[in-house]
């Protein structure tokens, strides 16, 4: 499992929900309304003026270490 910055944040929670702190680090902290959930995590990014690169690195590390 992976993401990339085309990913959807719903789609992203969806694999593991433990993802969510990781998203609220970067200040995004309504993860439940609808219009987060459609976001790619590029918008997410452009919005709260974080590297989407540096994110998607971040998350797919996360997502390898806890590989079920």
């Amino acid at each position: 499992m992976s993401v990339t910055k085309s990913t959807l944040i719903g789609e992203a929670l969806e694999m593991n929900v433990e993802l969510a702190p990781i998203f609220m680090s970067i200040g995004m902290h309504c993860l439940g309304c609808p219009a987060s959930q459609g976001e790619t995590i590029e918008e997410a990014c452009m919005v709260h003026g974080v590297d989407a690169d540096e994110l998607v690195e971040k998350i797919n590390k996360f997502l390898a270490e806890h590989a079920e």
